[in-house]
């Protein structure tokens, strides 16, 4: 049973909204675009499907701090479908899909997130993904972490250590956020489990080296319309990322140099 929190002004949860997107009328748009997705996750769809009845994350009650696109719907409306509970905010202000979070709200699920935050709107939607509330309307908070770059569970250690001990966990997905837990747990400031899917392989071998070599490319045209053949490209550091990037980037017709400090990075860059 989950442990009630104090109502102190300290750990009291504020100005609680049931969502805020930026124009719920992209709902339609964006569903169909989850719709196409869903087309291209089968192991989430394949979750569903073999889980759905059995509701093995009921229960569950998830604070999700995750890029908002449509990829992420998917994965916030399959934890449901697997019966967890789940309030949602973009961990980047400029990550927003805003007709995927417009989606996600229409259905219901409490999301807050929207392209083009200001610093204090992004950590107005970081706490109310906390504001679980049990059947009397009693704050209890979340008692699973889903983060992306470190930033939710930092400000739970930080605002509200008290919820603390209903939290069971926390997995965290990108290299800054899973340097920062490190960190954290040599300070002996860390004080639940997480875990890092950073360094999983089907993460590190699969999403930050095919995912960003496409990525990259597709995110230099939108954003400046300009032909990467015969530009001189810099790519720092040649882990996973960088290699999808590089060869990205080659595969474009650009000149590409490599600045690392691990030799073997560095060796394997020049072959």
């Amino acid at each position: 049973m989950a442990k009630k929190l104090s109502s102190n002004k300290k750990n009291h949860l504020h100005n609680k909204q049931a969502c805020k997107v930026k124009d719920i009328s992209q709902a339609a748009w964006g569903r169909k675009e989850i719709t196409l997705a869903e087309k291209e996750m089968p192991g989430l769809m394949t979750l569903r499907k073999e889980y759905g009845k059995k509701k093995p994350l009921k229960g569950a009650r998830i604070a999700g701090s995750l890029h908002m696109t449509v990829q992420t719907a998917v994965l916030i409306e399959t934890l449901q479908e697997l019966g967890a509970k789940v309030r949602w905010a973009s961990c980047n202000i400029f990550s927003t899909q805003d007709q995927a979070a417009a989606a996600v709200a229409k259905a219901g699920t409490p999301v807050f997130a929207w392209k083009g935050e200001t610093e204090k709107e992004y950590w107005w939607c970081t706490e109310q993904t906390l504001q679980f509330e049990d059947k009397k309307g009693q704050l209890i908070g979340p008692n699973l972490i889903l983060d992306d770059g470190g930033d939710l569970t930092a400000w739970v250690h930080d605002k509200h250590p008290a919820m603390l001990v209903n939290i069971k966990g926390a997995s965290e997905e990108t290299t800054t956020g899973v340097h920062h837990l490190y960190k954290m747990l040599s300070e002996g400031k860390l004080k639940i489990p997480a875990i890092n899917v950073n360094d999983s392989v089907t993460k590190s071998k699969f999403d930050n080296l095919y995912g960003c070599r496409e990525s990259l490319a597709d995110g230099i045209k939108r954003a400046l319309n300009l032909m990467i053949a015969g530009k001189i490209v810099l790519v720092a550091g040649y882990g996973d990322v960088g290699k999808g990037c590089a060869q990205s980037m080659r595969g474009f017709g650009a000149r590409v140099i490599v600045a690392e400090v691990d030799p073997i990075c560095a060796l394997q860059a020049a072959m």
